[in-house]
């Protein structure tokens, strides 16, 4: 990426700032586009001295321009967690939809490499163990986590349309559970609420009878994933996760431990449609893209550990936690 120009969409949010981070530790020039909805200013002050570093307010469901020589488009704008897609509904679909459409059209405009952001959630609540890319996912159109769930998969049919009739070079990558450092506190996921919940004393809360599981990977890996895809000629799906699964309770008991916290967990009412199983099949970006996690369970969790602490540390006010969409 030396010397070219990458436009991160979303670039303000938890994902998003990593990849302009590391964009720019690899000499690129990077323009960050987001109206944060969900993202901060704060993920990425510390790059606005860098005068390859533009940060821009744009609603990517109204008219985009950037002008000058792009090279690359990470479409990474979209609300992340269930908390925030469930509030913002219909900001979710238009990102999904109209955010996608013109996010396609400045790269088709500039000749750029396209890489969109798409989920394990186009999945659902899946019915093949671990999911391969070829699955097709077992989705309810109509439930509340649709308006997340949909929204990726309408933006992957219109990328892969904008790869077969328009000629775009485009790539789709299917991210699976990532955590780090930079995590809203109150986002509402599984492991910062349980990391938050754990440090300030409060009841772990683990919805259902916590069984359900899922794979979790820590973000520097994911970044990485992402952009070996980008650097690649491969058009995709492919799936980026950590193929180690485990359910909730231990994932929450897990963390208790690390914090050395003595909260008791409680279990609370599960949300519609969450997922009973999560866990990539990697074969695909190990073989196209020599891709795969480095970074283990316990380590990850160690450093974001530590970086919670460091927000929370002498914090007042926290409200008790409402149950969370793991």
């Amino acid at each position: 990426m030396k010397g070219r120009t990458a436009v991160v969409t979303g670039g303000a949010g938890f994902l998003g700032s990593y990849l302009c981070e590391r964009l720019l530790a690899e000499g690129a020039q990077v323009i960050c586009l987001d109206n944060f909805l969900t993202g901060s200013p704060r993920n990425v002050e510390h790059l606005m001295t860098d005068p390859a570093f533009r940060l821009l307010r744009c609603d990517l469901t109204g008219f985009v321009h950037v002008p000058g020589e792009v090279h690359l488009v990470l479409h990474f704008a979209s609300a992340a967690s269930p908390a925030d897609y469930l509030r913002h509904p219909i900001e979710t679909l238009k990102v999904g939809s109209l955010g996608t459409l013109h996010s396609l059209g400045l790269a088709r405009e500039k000749g750029a490499r396209f890489v969109l952001a798409s989920t394990s959630e186009v999945y659902g609540d899946p019915l093949v163990h671990p999911q391969p890319e070829t699955y097709w996912g077992n989705v309810n159109p109509v439930g509340p986590r649709s308006v997340y769930d949909e929204a990726k998969r309408f933006a992957e049919s219109l990328t892969t349309a904008y790869r077969d009739s328009r000629g775009a070079d485009t790539a789709i990558v299917r991210i699976f559970n990532t955590y780090g450092p930079r995590m809203r506190p109150h986002d509402g996921r599984a492991i910062p609420t349980f990391i938050r919940q754990a440090i300030c004393g409060e009841p772990i809360t683990v919805t259902g009878d916590g069984t359900q599981t899922r794979s979790i990977c820590y973000v520097e890996d994911t970044v990485a994933g992402i952009l070996a895809l980008a650097r690649s000629d491969f058009p995709g799906p492919v799936n980026i996760g950590n193929p180690e699964e485990l359910t909730m309770l231990e994932l929450a008991r897990t963390i208790r431990e690390l914090t050395g916290s003595s909260s008791p967990i409680r279990l609370v009412v599960r949300p519609v449609d969450d997922p009973e199983v999560r866990r990539p099949d990697t074969t695909l970006a190990a073989e196209r893209l020599g891709w795969r996690p480095v970074v283990g369970n316990l380590e990850g969790l160690r450093r974001t550990i530590r970086w919670f602490t460091g927000e929370l540390v002498g914090a007042d006010g926290h409200q008790p936690s409402a149950p969370v969409a793991s």
